[in-house]
């Protein structure tokens, strides 16, 4: 029995982008193309097997605890980036303002696609989602360096509609432009009565 199901939609690749190491702030530099591993996109800060515990988690591990790196990957929708920028009364946002490694197009509501899901570029590189990407303070300082006055709307505006974090299943090259289909857990919602 197949536990993932491929869904009716497919999208593509509309951005990329890399926060290197030594990165003083979330900004990302926009590329091409990466290449992946098992640890993430190559020369990325948050790239690694492990990573040290953070505030999303602190309900089960102290701070600086070492965990699996589940969220090597930062990705967004460029639909929710238009409709965050909307509601803070932006005409566009720089996806590198974001910290974000890839940015999609084409899936409906796609911070809430099922956690377990799974994004498939044709070359076979596969991303397997982790958690909706809640908003953070980070985003809004880069946001409020380029648009004095509008850091402080980032987090409301885009509350639901900051993406997902997502960690390689296996690895290849990702490039803008790549076809992406999205499997889904054929699993039931949760339902604890």
């Amino acid at each position: 029995m197949d536990c993932l199901v491929k869904s009716e939609f497919t999208g593509s690749v509309a951005w990329l982008g890399r926060v290197p190491h030594a990165s003083k702030n979330i900004r990302s530099e926009t590329t091409g193309k990466v290449d992946t591993t098992f640890e993430g996109i190559c020369g990325e800060t948050h790239s690694g097997l492990n990573r040290p515990s953070c505030v999303r988690v602190t309900m089960l591990y102290p701070k600086g605890t070492v965990i699996k790196n589940t969220r090597q990957i930062s990705v967004l929708s460029a639909e929710e980036i238009a409709e965050i920028a909307a509601h803070m009364g932006l005409d566009n946002l720089d996806p590198s303002w974001f910290g974000a490694s890839i940015v999609v197009k084409g899936f409906p509501d796609f911070t809430h696609i099922p956690p377990g899901s799974r994004l498939q570029t044709s070359a076979g590189t596969t991303l397997t989602v982790d958690l909706e990407n809640a908003p953070c303070n980070l985003p809004a300082r880069e946001i409020e360096n380029e648009h004095p006055g509008f850091g402080r709307a980032f987090k409301g505006a885009a509350m639901g509609r900051r993406g997902i974090t997502a960690w390689i299943e296996r690895p290849g090259p990702l490039a803008v432009g790549d076809t992406v289909s999205l499997f889904t857990p054929t699993q039931r919602g949760w339902d604890p009565k």
